[in-house]
Parts: structure tokens; C-alpha cells; sequence
């Protein structure tokens, strides 16, 4: 079987690719848990600081699930449960954790299993032809609300629940108007802008983009920050980035930042 989850580092930039071209990049239990070892591999790297999620070719991100073996890998409660609560989980949570920013690149179908990992990243770059959905009602079975909850925090109830009982697959600029989206671009131009984000994320002070990431998180969690926390808001006081920032404006030239 021609599935896999390829990862590629080069200059600061990490490349996911979910790669089974012949069902449209379609997830299987194998991709799952190598997704998540993916992630896991990157987060214990030193010197990334952008990860790129990407489906093999330009046909599609991720047509979903791979429904060929949902009847083997989900023919039972248990089994049904290892496999969202283990092997899905771990890679959306892996992805949703990233200590980095994540971008995704799409063309094509990003539907089911495909916009539930799209949509664990903090940014998401489509071409005209992506399409977005999950019309698993055809398919007689719901959403696993593990998964559902991440779908929720992005775009609401409202549009959540226009996708799974509507069924309806959106186009781009749909997509982009209820929030699936962070940008439309051309198709022959999505690799090309995701690389330009990495490039500007990975210009930037490292620290900065973790910590950013880190009190975004915190704020959608809800109540006051403590005293520890509004000091803790100030670490990057005592960071070379920090003092390497200022000098750089100062002297009109561009910053070399370490990530210390």
C-alpha cells in the first residue's frame, strides 16, 4: 500500500505531507499514527519554526477517512473508540499542540478527516479548487465529537451544523467568507504562498511566535490572568531576541534572531 506520511526539513521549515495519491490523499489508521509521530518527531527538533501540512500532488489535501477499512477498524464500539479517541486524537491533538505555527496548504478535497486536520492549524492558505465538507450523513454515521469540538472552536455552531446536516460540500470562497479559510489564492500559487507565510513566520523572533500561540490558546480558555501570568507576559524582557529586536530597529537593519 502507497500511503505514508512524509516530513521534510529545510531551513527552519517543516514539510508534512499526507500522501495516498491513489484515494486522494484519503486517511488511513497507519497515516493517523504516523501523522502524530510526525508532529511529535518535529516538537523534539531543535530549529523549526514552521510546519507546512500539505497532501501529496495537487489533486487533494485529504478526501477524508479511508472508508475501505472503516469496516474492519471501526466494526466495533471499542474498536470505533480506539480509533478516535487513540489514533485520530493523537494526531489532531499533536497538530492543535505544535509548539510552532502550522500552516496548511490546500488544493482540492479537504473534507471529513482532511478539514479536521486543516482546521487544527493556525493558518489556512486555499487554492480555487479546494473544497470543504464532511458529508458523512450519506455515509449513515455522525462526527465523533472529539472531533467535532475542534471545528466548533474555529467556525461556531451555526456553520458547523450547516456542514453535517446539509451535507453540502463548499467551494473556496464560501469557505473563506465562514471562516474555513485565511486566505484564496490562485491554485498554481498555494505551495507558493505557504512557503512566503513560512518564510515571514520564520523571520520573525521564534519565542515570540510560540508565546503568541501560547496566551492565544490561554485567552480562549476563559478567566482572569493571574498576577504569575501577567509576568510571565514580560519573559521575553530577558531574551537575546529581545535585546536583538531593538538594536536591529534602531540601527535600520534586519534582525538575526536565535530563538534565545
Amino acid at each position: 500500500m502507497n500511503s505514508r506520511i512524509d516530513c521534510e526539513i529545510n531551513a527552519g521549515v517543516a514539510t508534512v505531507t499526507l500522501h495516498n495519491p491513489a484515494k486522494l490523499n484519503a486517511v488511513n489508521a497507519a497515516m493517523w499514527r504516523g501523522l502524530s509521530a510526525a508532529m511529535q518527531g518535529i516538537a523534539a527538533a531543535d530549529g523549526v519554526r514552521c510546519v507546512i501540512l500539505r497532501g501529496a500532488g495537487d489533486e487533494a489535501f485529504a478526501a477524508g477517512g479511508d472508508i475501505e477499512e472503516f469496516r474492519t477498524v471501526r466494526a466495533t464500539v471499542d474498536g470505533a473508540l480506539h480509533y478516535h479517541d487513540d489514533l485520530v486524537a493523537s494526531a489532531l491533538d499533536a497538530i492543535r499542540n505544535c509548539a510552532v505555527p502550522t500552516v496548511a496548504a490546500i488544493r482540492g478535497a479537504c473534507v471529513g478527516g482532511g478539514l479536521e486536520i486543516a482546521g487544527c492549524c493556525d493558518i489556512r492558505i486555499g487554492g480555487e479548487s479546494a473544497r470543504f465538507g464532511a458529508p458523512i450523513n450519506r455515509l449513515g454515521f455522525s462526527m465523533y465529537p472529539g472531533e467535532m469540538a475542534g471545528l466548533l472552536a474555529l467556525v461556531g455552531p451555526a456553520v458547523v451544523l450547516e456542514i453535517l446536516l446539509e451535507g453540502r460540500i463548499l467551494g473556496a470562497r464560501e469557505a473563506l467568507q465562514k471562516g474555513l479559510l485565511s486566505r484564496v489564492v490562485d491554485d498554481e500559487r498555494v505551495f507558493e504562498e505557504a512557503a512566503a507565510t513560512a518564510a515571514r513566520i520564520c523571520a520573525g523572533a521564534p519565542l515570540v511566535a510560540r508565546w503568541h500561540k501560547q496566551w492565544v490558546r490561554r485567552l480562549m480558555a476563559g478567566g482572569a490572568l493571574s498576577e504569575e501570568e501577567k509576568r510571565q507576559a514580560f519573559d521575553f524582557l530577558a531574551t537575546e531576541d529581545y535585546r536583538e529586536g531593538l538594536s536591529a530597529f534602531l540601527e535600520k537593519r534586519t534582525p538575526v534572531f536565535k530563538g534565545r
